[in-house]
């Protein structure tokens, strides 16, 4: 086992402040002060306990582990459920490869978690638009990875009768009125100031915000929903998404819409931790960052142990003697998005803080985890056919489904 060198805090000193944007994160990231600079409000254990009260079911480890840590009018979300009026959940995808790595599960993961407990519908955006203008990329390669994306995705186990998987490319026109309302309320101005675009950016990109803020009104979707009622939209995403959803959420009372709710998570972390080039956060361009869903279990076992940085002591004694330094150590932050157990999770992190648990034996325990989860997917992600993306991926009449859906939580609430 490769055993990195300890993160000392004088090294956390010499991290410059962090940029974080829609595109790249760099710096030391604070997500206290991204919570005080983009003005949302931190979930706390208040909000946790309403959680639970509303839905009845205990909140996702991702949220009792403070991995999603922060909101917009949440809520009014759970006002809702309570109450049995209807909501839907938006979330998204940039596919900028042709397979998706354990980082980018993370959204998807909690996404399908919240459609179970609200039992709500739910569409997911796939940016390939956005791609092909970022990157040096063509549009018949981000088609590709729309595509194996997609598999990637519904293999997470959403259910097609009440998800909506769409590519920009192909729905965009569906959508056209609402982007046109949006970009005819905002300004350039506007959009440079959340985005820093600059005048030799393509006009493609100052265009752009628009069209992934259209999801969040459910006008977008007639296929889907009464376009005469505007339901609510609830957005799962990471928090350098956020500034899409600000210009929104200012846009839409001007135009007689709702304003989209948001919960945010936090970046899922590099191989490498904090010493990533990227503040941290896992990047699709180095392989040796991140496990993808293809990796064999030889492939996940080697990037562990050779590349996911320590927090532990350079030899045994050492880590007897100090412990392990949790904080920045990338085995034990992994186990905190992808172990079910609190009980045992509590017990590992303790266990090697106190030095009486070593390295590898940390990396063992998240390997196993890994290649099952990666082995599940696989098996998942075969029994999807091209004509099951086909049809998943087409606008198709679901307002009866919906009708279910919507009867189905006025029952509860009548119930209750």
């Amino acid at each position: 086992v490769t055993v990195s060198v300890l993160y000392w805090p004088a090294m956390a000193e010499e991290q410059p402040a962090a940029d974080v944007n829609p595109w790249s994160v760099t710096g030391e990231v604070d997500y206290d002060k991204l919570i005080r600079d983009f003005g949302s409000h931190a979930i706390d254990t208040a909000m946790l306990e309403r959680f639970e009260r509303v839905t009845g079911k205990k909140p996702h480890r991702f949220l009792r582990r403070g991995i999603f840590f922060s909101h917009r009018d949440l809520g009014f979300v759970l006002d809702l459920y309570e109450k049995g009026k209807p909501f839907y959940l938006y979330t998204g995808r940039g596919p900028s490869s042709d397979s998706m790595h354990m980082g980018h599960l993370v959204p998807f993961l909690f996404t399908k978690w919240l459609q179970d407990a609200f039992n709500v519908p739910l569409v997911i955006q796939m940016t390939d638009d956005e791609k092909f203008l970022w990157k040096d990329i063509t549009l018949d390669q981000v088609a590709v990875m729309t595509r194996e994306n997609a598999r990637d995705i519904f293999a997470i186990g959403f259910d097609p009768e009440k998800t909506f998987l769409f590519s920009n490319l192909a729905y965009l026109g569906n959508m056209y009125p609402v982007i046109l309302r949006l970009q005819k309320a905002t300004t350039a101005s506007q959009v440079r100031g959340c985005f820093g675009f600059k005048p030799e950016d393509n006009v493609g990109k100052w265009a752009f915000p628009a069209i992934q803020a259209a999801p969040s009104f459910s006008e977008a979707f007639p296929h889907m929903f009464d376009t005469k009622h505007k339901l609510p939209c609830l957005i799962p995403c990471a928090i350098d998404q956020d500034p899409y959803f600000r210009m929104t959420r200012d846009i839409a009372p001007r135009l007689g819409w709702l304003k989209p709710a948001l919960i945010h998570s936090k970046f899922f972390p590099a191989l490498q931790g904090k010493m990533s080039k990227d503040g941290g956060k896992m990047s699709a361009s180095n392989p040796n960052s991140a496990i993808f869903l293809t990796d064999t279990d030889k492939q996940i076992k080697d990037k562990i142990n050779k590349h996911a940085f320590s927090g532990g002591g350079a030899t045994k004694e050492e880590q007897w003697e100090l412990g392990g330094n949790v904080e920045v150590d990338v085995p034990i932050q992994w186990l905190a998005f992808f172990l079910e157990d609190d009980a045992e999770y509590a017990r590992i992190k303790a266990e090697y803080a106190a030095g009486r648990m070593m390295t590898g034996e940390v990396k063992k325990i998240l390997i196993g985890l890994l290649q099952d989860m990666v082995k599940s997917h696989k098996e998942a992600r075969k029994a999807i056919t091209d004509a099951n993306l086909s049809e998943w991926m087409s606008p198709r009449p679901m307002h009866g489904k919906l009708k279910e859906l919507a009867s189905a939580n006025a029952a509860r609430v009548a119930a209750q």
